[in-house]
């Protein structure tokens, strides 16, 4: 990605490339980060994803020289940069608290950074400027910290890693203690800046659906270990394995036995239904568990998941259940959520199965309606049963 500079967007510097090679990190006894490889290519919007624990914050302190790694190299544009300090790397970091200083208003918070180094005042001013205007907070210079709402003061934030003109811009979960209005507010923000700017950014975060909406790619982390790296498309579609099937969106994971295999997929057995799938392999539980994995073999015990708005749901019908790709069911729960139903149905004794429809134009069930649960044989993935 380029970026013409405008007086509205300045000039930044573009990282050829970021690379995290052979990665480790170590804290007395506990492995934070398996031995890891991740290249970030130039001017992208990568995110790092996972549950809590998982490692993310560790690869991002670690990119930022706020962690050592206990082995591997970490490269920008072919420069290995484990031994530089953090205030030599060419790297900045907004982090999941503000961290303004309350004694100085929003000028001179912005500049604190600046004047450190020793930038002439006329340069400071300029560029605290530029990046007021560049989140939209210009007229906001005199003020002090606690005069702003959270999300002015993200912007600040924002504005103070940008105004020593990074060449990797690093978010530590920087929205977690804004609302679902503001997170929304802002993920449109950050996705306007990094498109000014062509900067790379490099962006933690436990929320999927922040992840989905923002980024060129994703880094699906997990137990230290990346599990998968595609786009948002490629990890909600084709996940890798059970653990982002699951993670990544709503999925019904479903016990069956392996009844028949063949050249076009696979006939499934479960509790209260026959299953076709074109499938012809299980994947993995994990990227570091290859157990279960690989070619489907008549008898094999394996999971069946189907994403929920690959459910139809319709009235009772005898032959549910019978049918290929289908199942009787009794809605246990309804919830209106604006554009889709969503049903909790339970399938037999104790399946319970999530069905998500458009919600215009819906036949609404209510609690206890007996129903029929269909999918294609293409909406059947297969994982393994670990």
């Amino acid at each position: 990605m380029t970026t013409t500079a405008t007086p509205e967007t300045p000039a930044f510097p573009q990282v050829e490339h970021l690379e995290v090679r052979g990665v480790k990190k170590v804290f007395g006894d506990n492995t934070a980060i398996e031995r890891l490889d991740l290249s970030v290519r130039k001017g992208e919007f990568l995110s790092l994803l996972g549950p809590s624990g998982c490692g993310k914050t560790t690869l991002l302190r670690m990119i930022a020289g706020f962690e050592a790694p206990t082995d591997g190299a970490i490269l920008l544009s072919g420069k290995d940069i484990v031994t530089l300090p953090p205030h030599r790397r060419p790297v900045n970091t907004v982090f999941q608290s503000y961290l303004l200083f309350p004694h100085m208003n929003i000028a001179d918070n912005i500049a604190y950074g600046l004047k450190q180094a020793k930038v002439p005042k006329p340069e400071i001013a300029e560029r605290v400027r530029e990046v007021l205007v560049l989140v939209q907070m210009e007229d906001f210079a005199a003020r002090r910290p606690e005069q702003l709402s959270g999300g002015q003061q993200q912007r600040i934030a924002l504005a103070r890693a940008l105004v020593n003109r990074p060449q990797v811009l690093l978010l530590d979960e920087p929205m977690s203690a804004l609302d679902r209005k503001l997170r929304e507010e802002m993920q449109l923000e950050l996705k306007r800046l990094h498109a000014n700017l062509g900067t790379t950014f490099v962006f933690v975060t436990h929320d999927q659906q922040e992840a989905l909406a923002m980024s060129d790619r994703i880094v699906v982390m997990y137990d230290g270990v990346i599990q998968q790296v595609g786009s948002g498309e490629e990890i909600y579609e084709e996940p890798g394995n059970r653990f982002v099937a699951g993670f990544i969106g709503k999925q019904n994971f479903i016990p069956v036995t392996v009844t028949e295999v063949d050249g076009a997929g696979a006939t499934l057995q479960s509790r209260n239904s026959v299953m076709h799938t074109s499938a012809v392999e299980a994947k993995p539980a994990t990227a570091h568990s290859a157990e279960g994995g690989g070619p489907l073999q008549q008898g094999t015990e394996v999971r069946a998941a189907i994403r929920p708005e690959r459910m139809r749901i319709a009235e009772a019908d005898p032959a549910a259940g019978s049918t290929p790709n289908t199942a009787p069911g009794t809605v246990i729960s309804t919830s209106f959520l604006g554009d889709v139903v969503q049903y909790m149905v339970r399938s037999g004794t104790n399946d319970e199965i999530l069905a998500r429809v458009p919600a215009a134009g819906a036949r609404l069930f209510e609690q206890g309606d007996e129903v029929a649960l269909a999918w294609e044989s293409d909406a059947v993935a297969v994982f393994a049963h670990g």
